[in-house]
């Protein structure tokens, strides 16, 4: 259970804690992203933390240091246990957030490099070239963006499962590096990408050095999401 995330990708709290309802108690890990947190502010964290669930406050902050610095310390008694940074922000930016994050009952930070919804097309159109020279530009801004959070005094990152192995023997045990872009291996369920253009099964990520997934569509559309989360589950542990 504690390896999978569920992403309330969501309008409402309502509506969230609906899905939360039809899981069961299969998952306790739960993603507030942007959508949810900005409709529904803290509110969605107090009813997940009443039930005694988990939360991934996905926010991607990136601005100036002295922003993100203050937007971490704004969330820091919201209740989140794991909150995002963009890495992309650079090192004073994430600096600037890990000594915010430093107080007490803050959430643990995690770096998200590159979105799993971008190609390598896309990351050269905005000007970003293989510096590192792996032969692929996505892995190439992915590990320069993992040295530089851990630099930066940030030891948890968001990357896809295809560089997930790279950073695992970059970072070593310690990093916390949480998957998204995660389709189950059924067979008789949908492996499509959406929006998502680097994606992989939970077997295949857990086995690349995965320490948490995070799963939306394929459980939240799912008819029966408690099958749905109960069948990843059983992929993350034939896998691990």
């Amino acid at each position: 259970m504690d390896r999978l995330i569920v992403a309330l990708d969501f309008p409402s709290a309502d509506t969230a804690m609906h899905l939360v309802d039809r899981l069961q108690g299969t998952c306790r890990w739960f993603k507030v992203g942007m959508e949810l947190y900005y409709a529904t502010g803290n509110c969605v964290i107090d009813r997940l933390r009443e039930r005694n669930l988990e939360v991934f406050l996905d926010l991607k902050l990136h601005d100036i240091p002295n922003t993100v610095a203050g937007a971490v310390r704004s969330v820091a008694n919201a209740g989140a246990s794991l909150l995002t940074i963009h890495a992309g922000g650079g090192e004073r930016m994430m600096r600037a957030a890990a000594q915010a994050a430093s107080a007490p009952d803050s959430p643990e930070l995690l770096a998200v490099t590159v979105l799993t919804s971008m190609d390598a097309a896309e990351l050269s159109a905005v000007g970003v070239a293989d510096q590192a020279g792996l032969g692929d530009v996505v892995s190439s801004q992915v590990i320069r963006l993992a040295r530089l959070a851990c630099s930066s005094g940030i030891n948890g990152l968001v990357c896809s499962a295809e560089e997930v192995s790279a950073v695992r023997k970059l970072m070593g045990p310690g990093t916390r590096l949480v998957v998204p872009g995660i389709r189950p291996a059924d067979p008789d369920s949908s492996r499509a990408a959406d929006d998502q253009r680097r994606v992989a099964t939970p077997a295949e990520a857990i086995s690349r050095g995965a320490s948490m997934l995070v799963v939306g569509r394929p459980i939240t559309l799912a008819l029966n999401p408690a099958d749905a989360a109960a069948a990843i589950l059983a992929e993350i542990r034939a896998a691990d």
